[in-house]
């Protein structure tokens, strides 16, 4: 497994490559936010480690050029930056996790492992029949919204709402009780399903993505503390 570590403490530089080799990884390292994009397509890395504070080029702004020029690496944030807001604006620039220092070692590592074994490239799997495709309970309309049984696809006005896999599962999720409130861990298994490697907060950036997604819709998501989120009209 090759790793692209983008970090300009040279003492931290050398304290992870020197573990995350023993580790079995092979680790390249690039000190300079204005030379990373350019190391980044030279070493083609099957996962980038990414510091935020960088000379020359803050980290976010270097990860937003990463993806307009069609760098799909995953990319795990490493940051002291560890409030909420920032993990948002990590996400939303195209990062696949996020892990605040200090952190440990092997948690770093179980999070590499696995979001590189999400994201490798599958085998062509032999199509399921009918009966083996999974179907989500009819519901009628709520607010113009409406559930396909069939495809899962959420529709509006007649139109499918273009959404990631994982908005998706949290809107289905919501519209399956409209004006109830759902548990943040019974969203969270149905939007991270066997995922144990991602933060729980990270159920909160999904929430944060899908309000901006159907900000167009007569219907808001309301977050009720100590309860979780519910789906309702707007007044």
């Amino acid at each position: 497994m090759k790793l692209l570590l983008i970090e300009d403490n040279l003492q931290l530089q050398t304290s992870l490559r020197r573990s995350l080799e023993r580790r079995g990884m092979a680790v390249a390292l690039c000190g300079d936010g204005r030379l990373a994009l350019s190391a980044w397509r030279a070493q083609a890395p099957d996962l980038v480690l990414l510091d935020l504070s960088l000379p020359g080029l803050d980290g976010l702004q270097l990860l937003g050029q990463a993806r307009a020029a069609g760098l799909r690496t995953p990319v795990i944030i490493l940051t002291a930056r560890g409030t909420v807001g920032d993990r948002i604006l990590g996400l939303n620039q195209g990062a696949d996790d996020y892990l605040p220092k200090p952190f440990d070692l092997d948690e770093l590592e179980a999070r590499v492992r696995a979001l590189v074994r999400r994201t490798a490239p599958s085998a062509p799997s032999i199509e399921p029949g009918p009966e083996a495709r999974p179907r989500w309970p009819d519901k009628p309309d709520y607010c113009g919204l409406r559930v396909d049984g069939e495809s899962g696809a959420v529709y509006y006005g007649g139109q499918p709402l273009e959404l990631p896999p994982r908005e998706l599962a949290l809107l289905r999720t919501l519209l399956s009780k409209p004006g109830h409130a759902i548990a943040k861990d019974r969203l969270f298994e149905q939007v991270f399903p066997g995922e144990s490697e991602v933060q729980y907060d990270a159920i909160e950036v999904v929430v944060y993505r899908l309000r901006k997604k159907i900000a167009h819709t007569p219907t808001q998501i309301v977050t009720l503390r100590g309860l979780g989120y519910l789906i309702k009209a707007q007044p």
